[in-house]
């Protein structure tokens, strides 16, 4: 998101500027899901043996009881893990403060489960509580971290991979959560979903200091935010809003899926061999240069792409060891003139990737690109044909009031835009009293890949219906939940464009 977030004013920087176009040219190129509709939906899985652990775990009995009941006192009860995914079987540390006398930590895994969204799979005894250091900021880059020290080792043995929140409970009933991915260790056959681990990191305000503000504001931001902190708010960044549903819908259908953090993602060239596609979520805004290339070269091979939401790309970051391991500092100045890096290696300068020393705008990888801040308007179906819209009912016009926003992306024909590319919706928006566009996208590549891009930010929250707000129906949750069940179903059948190959839009 941009600086100025919470002022009506649209997000335009200089280079998108230049590369406006008119509409006539692009028309020619957080809480509980909703009831009802998803209660009576039946899960459709894709028989695939990379599938069984899915589908047999999500044939298990829920938790109910897995949401914060009591949030406490600000500081009541907090903690953070010293990994931000592990492996199966491997253990982590926990790093809990209280201001109570003890405290309990359960494990909870995000799934289906017939409704109730996630599972209970460890309990820990009662742990002696602490009342932890204060924050410490850096200089420099204003850096805030938590100094504390390691409060109990969690094993995962018998743990199934997923995405798992540690629900801290203090002996006073306040609670916080620790969000942790179990990743796969592999994605050959599978459908990758992406936890935007990075994103989450860039808005956490623990501490007070986050990429955006800081005590004094703007200038007083971080230009490094550092994992070795606890999130704000109930403690999972930007998980249960932008991620949750998806996941729990994408676990419904009984795709054969794989998890995987943007840490991971930068990490592990690997991570993507063999992998059907890869899933970035809601809000997925921080990537580095090798987040990049290894998707990139994924795409290339064959792997399906999707983007369920917008603004995704669109920060070009670094990521640092701290004390407690490996790519735990998330580094992005937003401006090249302050980072010194700017000067030695261009290439690795954080600001927008589309702006210099070394531009590389996000549509050479999503097909569209973010255009902005803030957005509203209704998602308006251009090609009631389309794939992706089999068995929505949609025809050419139909309109999804509260889909559009808060943020946007648009088809960009001067480039980089990757061909062919078939613009499936294209919606008229007020992008703070100026009247714009915003487009989804389907791109398909000569070695099969497909990449589809809703270019809304609230396409998961739809998935929540009218408990997402901002006018969201239940026909518009209706209407997502059936277009991202075809994207991942088709997606776990191989390449895109072997079934589905674009073809360029014509005026």
């Amino acid at each position: 998101m941009p600086t100025n977030r919470g002022t009506a004013v649209p997000y335009l920087t200089a280079l998108t500027l230049l590369i406006a176009v008119p509409t006539a040219l692009l028309l020619a190129g957080c809480g509980a899901l909703g009831d009802g509709w998803w209660a009576n939906q039946a899960a459709r899985p894709v028989h695939d043996p990379h599938a069984a652990g899915t589908a047999v775990e999500n044939t298990r009995s829920g938790t109910p009881d897995w949401r914060i009941r009591h949030k406490g006192a600000e500081h009541e009860i907090e903690g953070y893990a010293d990994r931000v995914s592990v492996l199966p079987g491997q253990s982590f540390r926990l790093f809990v403060s209280t201001t109570a006398a003890g405290f309990r930590v359960e494990a909870f895994r995000v799934g289906w489960y017939g409704g109730a969204q996630a599972r209970r799979i460890w309990t820990s005894s009662r742990r002696p509580g602490t009342r932890q250091a204060a924050p410490v900021v850096s200089a420099g880059t204003r850096t805030v971290t938590a100094p504390w020290r390691p409060s109990l080792t969690v094993p995962t043995a018998h743990w199934p991979e997923g995405v798992y929140l540690l629900r801290l409970t203090a002996d006073t009933g306040a609670q916080r959560y620790v969000p942790l991915t179990l990743r796969s260790a592999s994605t050959r056959g599978r459908v990758v979903v992406l936890n935007a681990t990075t994103t989450w990191q860039a808005y956490n305000l623990w501490g007070g200091r986050n990429l955006y503000r800081g005590p004094g504001g703007h200038d007083d931001r971080s230009r490094a935010v550092s994992f070795d902190r606890p999130y704000d708010k109930n403690g999972t960044g930007k998980f249960m809003g932008y991620e949750h549903p998806a996941i729990v819908l994408a676990e419904k259908t009984g795709v054969p899926l794989a998890y995987a953090t943007d840490n991971d993602l930068h990490a592990d060239p690997g991570l993507l061999d063999g992998a059907r596609g890869l899933v970035s979520l809601g809000h997925d805004e921080y990537w580095s240069t090798r987040m990049r290339a290894h998707v990139t070269r994924a795409r290339d091979r064959g792997a399906n792409l999707a983007f369920l939401g917008a603004n995704a790309v669109n920060r070009h970051i670094r990521l640092d060891p701290t004390p407690l391991g490996p790519d735990r500092l998330v580094t992005c100045y937003k401006d090249a003139a302050e980072d010194p890096v700017s000067r030695t290696d261009p290439a690795e300068s954080t600001q927008d990737w589309r702006l210099p020393p070394h531009p590389r705008p996000e549509s050479d990888v999503m097909g569209i690109m973010y255009n902005c801040f803030p957005a509203t308007g209704a998602f308006t179906v251009r090609r009631p044909g389309h794939w992706l819209l089999r068995g929505t009912g949609a025809r050419r016009g139909t309109a999804f009031p509260g889909l559009i926003g808060p943020e946007t992306d648009a088809l960009n024909p001067g480039g980089p835009t990757p061909r062919p590319i078939e613009i499936w919706a294209h919606s008229p928006i007020d992008c703070g009293g100026t009247p714009m566009t915003a487009d989804a996208a389907y791109y398909t590549t000569a070695s099969g890949s497909g990449v589809v891009a809703t270019g809304t930010m609230r396409w998961v929250c739809a998935l929540r219906g009218p408990a997402c707000g901002h006018g969201v129906t239940r026909r518009t949750q209706r209407f997502v939940a059936t277009v991202t069940g075809t994207l991942l179903r088709e997606m776990a059948r191989g390449p895109l464009g072997a079934s589905h190959p674009a073809r360029d839009d014509r005026p």
